[in-house]
C-alpha cells in the first residue's frame, strides 16, 4: 500500500512539472451519467452524435490498448464509458494514460460515440484532473469483503456499492416523504433541546454530560415527547419533530446509541387516530419511495396496504401460548404459569402486567411479519399513556410490528396531571432502586399538564428501522451512514 501512495504522489509531482493541478479549484458538468444513458438511449452501434458534453466523475476501471484506451467514469447517478483515442488527443492521450488511475476524478469534454459493441461512450477531446487519489479502490470484483470496514469506512463503501448508495438515497427520500406527508396535513416540525436538565418520555438509560459554564450535569434526550407535548400545552395541536435520540444502550443488527425517530401530536385525537395515520403515512411513503405498498424484506414478501392487522396484547399471547393472564390473580401465579411453558421470568418483572409483557415478547414478537397493530398495553409499561376507556389496568397504548420488529409506538396521551404525578414519582422510586432505564419526574412537566392538556394522541416511529424496512437490510448499521463502532485495537 505505502509503494501504491508513493507512485500516485510521484505521478501528482509529475502532473505539476508539466503545468497541470493534481487538485483543480473548480468543474462544470453539463450533464450527468443517467441523464445522458437515457437521453441518448437511441444513438445505434457505431454511430456518433455531435453532442458537445461535459462530465466529471471518479475513474472505476481502465483499460490501455496501444493507441486506444477506454475508462469507466462515475457520478452519483450511474456509469458512463470513456473513448480515448490517441489520433484525436495527441499528446494528451499520454498524459491521461500515464497518469491517471483508477480512483482519480476527472473532468473530460468530447462528443457522444456508441461503440460497435454497443456501449454508450464519451469520445474525449480534453481532460482535466479533478483530484488525484493517493489511495486505490478495493478490488472492483469482491468490493469491501470486510463488513466492518465497509462501517469504519463508509466512504469506500459508498464508491464501490451502488446499492449503498441506493439505500442511502431511499433514506433521504424517506425522510424528505414523511415530512411532506405530515407538512401537508398542517403538522408543524419544531425543533426541541437536545440538552436536557431531566430526560423522559421513554424508559432508556441517558448519556450524561456537563455544562461547564453554568456548571450544570445534563443528559442527551432520550425522546422528543415530553417537550413537544408543551407545545401542545402551549396551543400548536398538530406539531412533530424528526431528529436525532440518544440512548446510552447497546449495540445489535436492531440497536444504535445515536438513532433518528420522528415523534408526532395531535389535540383531539387518540390512540385510534393515530393507527390510521401511522398506516396511511407509511404506506404512502413505501409507494412513494418504493413504487409499490408491497415489497419483500429478506425473501418475504410484505403487503403494507391497509387496513393493518389489529389485535391486543393479551389475544396474542393466549393464541401464542394458551396462558389467559386476564386470569391471573398475582405475579407468582403468571410467572409459574410461564415457567411451565418455557418461558423466561426475570426478577424485574414484578407485576402481572410486566409478565405479560415478557410473555409477548418471547413467544409473540418475532412471529408478527405482516405489519400488526399491538393493542392495549399494561399500564405498568406505560407511565406515559391514558388508561384505557373500558378495560382497567391498561392503557390506550399500541406498538406497530413488522417482520418480527417494533417500528411504531403510540398512546392516548395522558392529561390528568395528578395521575401523571403518581405514575414518574413511581418510575423514580424504581429509579433510585437501580432501575437505570426508569424515567425521573419532570416537574415542569406535569407543572405543563396542570396548565391542561387537551386530549391528544401521540405517535413515535424509528426512521432507521423503517428504512431498513422499506431497503431490505438485514442491519440498521446498513442504514446509518455512519454508526457507532467500537475503536480499532
Amino acid at each position: 500500500m505505502s509503494e501504491l501512495r508513493e507512485t500516485r504522489l510521484e505521478k501528482a509531482n509529475a502532473l505539476r512539472e508539466q503545468g497541470l493541478e493534481p487538485y483543480a479549484l473548480h468543474f462544470e458538468p453539463t450533464d450527468r451519467m443517467a441523464q445522458l444513458q437515457e437521453a441518448h438511449a437511441d444513438l445505434p452501434k457505431g454511430e456518433e452524435r455531435d453532442l458537445s458534453v461535459a462530465v466529471a466523475g471518479r475513474v472505476m476501471t481502465r483499460r490501455v490498448m496501444g493507441k486506444l484506451a477506454f475508462f469507466t467514469l462515475s457520478d452519483e447517478t450511474g456509469t458512463i464509458q470513456l473513448f480515448l483515442e490517441k489520433s484525436s488527443l495527441g499528446e494528451a492521450f499520454a498524459q491521461i494514460t500515464a497518469l491517471v488511475d483508477a480512483g482519480d476524478l476527472i473532468g473530460v469534454r468530447g462528443t457522444l460515440r456508441r461503440t460497435d459493441r454497443g456501449e454508450l461512450s464519451v469520445k474525449v477531446a480534453e481532460w482535466s484532473m479533478l483530484t488525484k487519489s493517493l489511495q486505490p479502490l478495493p478490488d472492483k470484483w469482491h468490493g469491501l469483503a470486510d463488513v466492518e470496514k465497509r462501517y469504519r469506512q463508509r466512504y469506500l463503501d459508498l464508491i464501490v456499492s451502488p446499492q449503498s448508495r441506493e439505500t442511502f438515497r431511499r433514506r433521504a427520500l424517506t425522510v424528505s416523504a414523511i415530512r411532506r406527508w405530515l407538512d401537508d396535513r398542517e403538522f408543524l416540525e419544531i425543533e426541541t433541546p437536545v440538552l436536557q436538565s431531566q430526560p423522559g418520555g421513554a424508559d432508556a438509560r441517558p448519556f450524561e454530560t456537563h455544562h461547564n459554564a453554568l456548571d450544570l450535569p445534563l443528559t442527551l434526550r432520550i425522546a422528543t415527547e415530553l417537550h413537544l407535548k408543551r407545545l401542545v400545552v402551549g396551543g400548536f395541536e398538530r406539531v412533530y419533530e424528526l431528529g436525532r435520540i440518544f440512548r446510552n444502550e447497546g449495540i445489535s443488527t436492531r440497536h444504535n446509541p445515536e438513532f433518528t425517530s420522528v415523534e408526532v401530536y395531535q389535540a383531539y385525537s387518540d390512540y385510534l387516530g393515530m393507527m390510521e395515520l401511522t398506516e396511511q403515512m407509511i404506506s404512502a411513503v413505501c409507494q412513494e419511495v418504493c413504487g409499490s405498498q408491497t415489497i419483500t424484506y429478506q425473501g418475504t414478501e410484505i403487503d403494507l396496504t391497509p387496513p393493518w392487522r389489529r389485535a391486543t396484547m393479551h389475544e396474542l399471547v393466549q393464541d401464542a401460548t394458551g396462558l389467559d393472564f386476564h386470569a391471573f390473580s398475582s405475579r407468582d401465579a403468571a410467572a409459574a404459569a410461564m415457567t411451565s411453558n418455557g418461558l423466561h421470568v426475570p426478577e424485574l418483572a414484578d407485576s402481572v402486567g410486566r409478565l405479560l409483557n415478557e410473555a409477548f415478547e418471547q413467544a409473540v414478537e418475532p412471529t408478527l411479519i405482516q405489519p400488526t397493530f399491538v393493542m392495549d398495553y399494561p399500564l405498568e409499561i406505560s407511565p406515559l399513556a391514558r388508561p384505557h376507556r373500558s378495560k382497567p389496568g391498561l392503557v390506550e397504548r399500541f406498538e406497530l410490528f413488522i417482520v418480527g420488529r417494533e417500528h411504531a409506538n403510540a398512546f392516548s396521551e395522558l392529561t390528568d396531571p395528578v395521575d401523571q404525578r403518581q405514575r414518574l414519582e413511581t418510575q423514580q422510586e424504581r429509579k433510585a432502586a437501580g432501575d437505570l432505564e426508569a424515567q425521573g419526574l419532570d416537574e415542569d412537566f406535569v407543572n405543563a399538564l396542570e396548565v391542561g392538556m387537551p386530549p391528544t394522541g401521540g405517535l413515535g416511529i424509528g426512521i432507521d428501522r423503517l428504512v431498513m424496512l422499506l431497503t431490505d437490510s438485514p442491519s440498521i448499521r446498513d442504514v446509518i451512514a455512519f454508526p457507532l463502532l467500537r475503536p480499532e485495537a
